[in-house]
């Protein structure tokens, strides 16, 4: 049985900032199996995000066993984001 999905504290944060320039974003938290956090579309383009908390030590901000397979495997953009502005300047660039 899958366990109640968790997000980072700066989860929130990342949608709210997103959604403020103009992107249309998807929390994909509660999926599970590896599956980024954020689904993110801006210009035309879309975004998986990984959202990890820069307040946490690095032992916690790795990503799992399932979120690395699902990031080696993945044909498409996708970004381990920390912060807001990271976020934004990777989908505004």
């Amino acid at each position: 049985m899958r366990r109640a999905a968790r997000t980072d504290a700066n989860h929130t944060e990342v949608v709210k900032a997103l959604r403020r320039i103009g992107a249309s974003v998807v929390s994909l938290a509660s999926v599970g199996a590896g599956i980024p956090d954020i689904l993110c579309g801006h210009n035309g383009l879309n975004w998986l995000f990984e959202v990890k908390n820069p307040e946490q030590p690095p032992s916690k901000r790795r990503l799992t066993d399932d979120e690395q397979a699902f990031m080696i495997a993945w044909r498409g953009q996708y970004a381990v984001v920390e912060t807001a502005e990271q976020a934004i300047a990777l989908v505004t660039a």
